[in-house]
């Protein structure tokens, strides 16, 4: 395993990161794995070097950050050995502050996720969408707060449009607070929108990008004729993948020739496709058996030639925006 800076901080993760999204201490969708059948997946992604974790508030409603917790407690013997990040945003619960980016909810959402992971600290605190509600102004100074409080070392955002993500830097940079280094957005082989603004603004900024979705929901892994428990149920597959669907096949087709040509699956293909881009840190990756987690961290070591990625990028059309909402 590769570890690398994460953008132009000092530091260092796992070249593939571990979405817990998948992992729950109770039921919350159809696919989602307890602690009893998670720690198998999560302890191969430890033993074959992941240090590198990205969870959520929302996922499970705090059920991923509780089991989340309980795992890497088990296989890390001091906390500083692995990077642990969560996100804020979602609604929590019913009342009218249990969401979105105001100080109020950044504020009990920290204390809140700090309890159900165990630890004193996260290693990067994000927030999950851009807050129409709130003046950026508002979310920037809690989260410097939190920072400045120990209870976060860095923080970083989520999907949104790159001059919200530019404006929120500027006011972080003209009021001295702290600044994000992250970028968690869409972006894979089926996505690719993010590579007119969003991409070369990070670079730009020395941010650190660490996309969700990198195998656009299993479809790049596995086509759209097999079927999963996720993918019958998730609605997010067909919000983001279905009205694409004739042009994202052919993309598809691609990654098969190549993966083919190789002798290895197509999901190590479309990893290091988008491992081999200039501004990827490293991409999420969930996993619910453990040739997933194996596939992924195989993907690192998969050095694509210039002829593959061409072909593997050629197929690709304009894409309607998506997950920004």
């Amino acid at each position: 395993m590769d570890y690398v800076r994460l953008g132009s901080t000092g530091l260092k993760v796992s070249r593939i990161c571990l979405g817990m999204m998948s992992y729950s201490s109770k039921p919350w969708r159809e696919w989602t794995l307890d602690y009893d059948a998670a720690e198998p997946i999560v302890r191969r992604a430890v033993d074959l070097g992941v240090t590198f974790f990205d969870t959520a508030d929302m996922y499970s409603v705090g059920g991923s950050e509780e089991v989340t917790g309980k795992l890497l407690g088990a296989y890390f013997a001091r906390r500083d050995d692995y990077v642990l990040a969560t996100k804020v945003y979602n609604p929590m619960g019913d009342g009218p502050n249990d969401r979105g980016l105001s100080r109020k909810h950044i504020m009990a959402s920290i204390d809140d996720s700090l309890r159900r992971l165990g630890t004193d600290h996260v290693d990067l605190y994000q927030i999950h969408r851009w807050d129409y509600d709130t003046p950026i102004e508002e979310t920037m100074s809690a989260l410097h707060d939190v920072v400045k409080a120990g209870k976060a070392r860095y923080i970083g955002a989520s999907s949104m449009w790159a001059w919200q993500f530019a404006k929120a830097q500027e006011v972080a940079r003209a009021n001295g607070w702290t600044p994000f280094v992250a970028m968690q957005n869409h972006y894979n082989l089926m996505y690719r929108e993010e590579e007119r603004e969003m991409l070369p603004l990070c670079l730009d900024e020395g941010v650190g990008v660490i996309p969700w979705s990198p195998l656009a929901r299993g479809l790049l892994a596995r086509g759209r004729g097999t079927g999963t428990t996720r993918s019958g149920s998730d609605q997010y597959v067909r919000e983001l993948y279905a009205a694409s669907a004739a042009s994202d096949d052919k993309v598809v087709d691609a990654v098969t020739a190549v993966a083919s040509a190789r002798g290895i699956p197509n999901a190590q293909v479309a990893l290091a496709w988008l491992l081999r881009q200039p501004a990827v840190t490293a991409p999420i990756v969930g996993a619910t058996k453990l040739p997933h987690i194996e596939d992924a961290v195989a993907a690192a070591a998969v050095e694509l030639t210039d002829d593959e990625a061409a072909s593997l990028e050629a197929p690709y059309v304009p894409h309607a925006v998506s997950g920004h909402e």
